[in-house]
This record gives structure tokens, sequence and C-alpha cells, in this order.
């Protein structure tokens, strides 16, 4: 009988796992001894505020990449029928990380896929931006040549021009700074923009309104090395 992979959501910073993660994440966590992960420091860390039962140096742990070798470590376990975790650097596996690709594993060789509660920034940003929640499309990270990115914003904002799908993606947090100035110097003004910082951890910051009215004191707010999230859309004010 095959075990089952699990995909654990990590905290999106720093919190108190109990404050963002349901008893039964934290508990399936705690008792795995087996994870596949994204960078192992930052999953060693993760476990050890989970408090397991077992000693973190006992846990056998392998990182996503190489692929190969992680897959094959993972699809050996899961045949053994050892329980597996998955676990991101932060957030929900397989958003904007090489997770989906174990789950992608499990299935084709018949074991059990359980996703677990915890937060995603991807759809806390939606739910606090007041943009439509029904319509919208992630795209992970911008390319980082500026002319490359711009170009990237100006068919971001045709998408929400002609069909009012919400856009959403994310940055490395040094680069947040030229991210939001490309973003007012290249976007229409008429849409609006929603940066959520920090989000479900400590210093909280959601700021979401047309780009007309963005200034420079708005963008300083979210140029600290924080991790950020960026949605552009139409809210209610806009719309008319």
């Amino acid at each position: 009988m095959t075990g089952t992979l699990y995909l654990v959501p990590n905290l999106l910073g720093v919190c108190a796992p109990a404050d963002v993660l349901p008893a039964r994440t934290i508990a399936l966590a705690q008792r795995l001894s087996h994870f596949v992960v994204e960078t192992p420091k930052v999953a060693r860390a993760f476990l050890k505020t989970l408090s397991p039962e077992r000693v973190i140096s006992e846990i056998e742990m392998i990182a996503c990449e190489p692929d190969a070798e992680a897959q094959a470590q993972c699809t050996a376990w899961l045949l053994a029928g050892m329980d597996v975790g998955v676990i991101s650097d932060a957030g929900c596996p397989g958003m904007a990380d090489p997770g989906a690709a174990f789950a992608g594993v499990a299935h084709r060789i018949g074991a059990t896929v359980v996703p677990l509660v915890g937060p995603s920034s991807v759809l806390l940003g939606l739910m606090a931006s007041g943009f439509d929640g029904q319509h919208f499309a992630f795209h992970g990270y911008l390319p980082s040549k500026p002319v490359d990115r711009d170009a990237t914003l100006k068919q971001l904002e045709r998408s929400v021009l002609s069909a009012r799908s919400t856009q959403v993606f994310i940055e490395t947090p040094y680069r947040n700074a030229p991210l939001l100035q490309a973003i007012t110097q290249n976007v229409n003004g008429n849409i609006a923009l929603c940066v959520a910082q920090n989000l479900a951890s400590e210093n909280e910051l959601i700021v979401s309104k047309p780009l007309s009215t963005w200034t420079a004191a708005d963008q300083a707010r979210f140029a600290t090395k924080a991790p950020t999230l960026f949605l552009l859309g139409v809210t209610q004010t806009t719309r008319s």
C-alpha cells in the first residue's frame, strides 16, 4: 500500500503557527518523518516551530532540486508505504514553487494526495483587494529585465481593461521598489493597484486604490525588503 503525500503550508512570515494553521495541519506535520522541501534550512526552521514528535536531525528530508533525484526519492518513499510531506519556503506548496511536480508524482503511482489548509498569499491578497475574485490569473514572478518587465505590465494592463480580470504577481523582496515604480509609470491610472505585504504575519500592510491616486509616500511604505503580493484590477469605484 502506498503512502500519502501531504502538501503542508508553511508560514508566510513571523507569527505563531497556531494563529494561521489549523490544528489538523499542525498535527499531521508533527508526525511526518519524510519530507520533500524547497529549502532544507527553511523547512527545518518551520518544523521546529511546530514542536515535531521526532528530533529534527532524525527527520529525512530532500530538496526539490535536482528534480529527477528528488522525484525518485519521493516515489520510493511513497511506494514503501511512507507518508511524505511537501513544504515550500512560504505558503502553500505548488504555488510559484516546485511543489506541484511531487503531487504529479504521487498521482502517477496512485498515491493519495492531501492538500492541508494554511495561508495562501494569492487567496488572501484577492480577498483583501476588493477586485474580481472569480476571474483572475496568477503570473508568479515577472521578468527581471526592465524592458521585458514593462512589456509584461502592458499585457496585464490589457487583460484588466478588456476582460476585467484581476492580475496577480509577486517579486523578489529587494526589487519591490523598482517594480512599484514601473507599475505606476506603465499601467493605466484608472486601473487599481493592491499591494499586500507580510500577509498573515507581523507588520501586515495592505493598500488598494486606483493607480492615479498612488503617491511617492505610498510607494515608500512598501520599499522594505518584505514578502509582497501585487494585484492589478477593477474595484467598484473604478468600474463606473
